[in-house]
């Protein structure tokens, strides 16, 4: 059974930044693309950013492009979402994912809880 487990989230000003990392275990990834995606009070969730669990593939939302930086420590199971200049608007709940095919854009088998990041202007 995959788990993803979320951490780093929390509360910081705008401007600043917070590394969310995903712990992942239960499988073998090597063929996996992990994915972080969030969910603003009221909105649709969307996707964010996604790497394939093999390879250097990153994929971003244009939103966050040139803001946030996906990475992957294979040796620790764990997916990180470095997240800098952020803004108000980046205000959600923040899930990562796991997708057994590798398709960054489709649909994900396996959701972590979901971790509250909060930007205060």
């Amino acid at each position: 059974q995959v788990q993803l487990v979320e951490s780093g989230g929390g509360l910081v000003q705008a401007g600043g930044s917070l590394r969310l990392s995903c712990a992942a275990s239960g499988s073998t990834f090597s063929t996996f693309v992990v994915g972080w995606f969030r969910q603003a009070p009221g909105k649709e969730r969307e996707f964010v950013a996604a790497i394939r669990w093999s390879g250097t593939n990153t994929y971003y939302a244009d939103s966050v492009k040139g803001r946030f930086t996906i990475s992957r420590d294979n040796a620790k199971n764990t997916v990180y979402l470095q997240m800098s200049s952020l803004k108000a608007e980046d205000t959600a709940v923040y899930y990562c994912a796991a997708n057994r095919a590798p398709a960054p854009f489709g649909e994900y088998d396996y959701w972590g809880r979901g971790i509250q990041v909060t930007v205060s202007s």
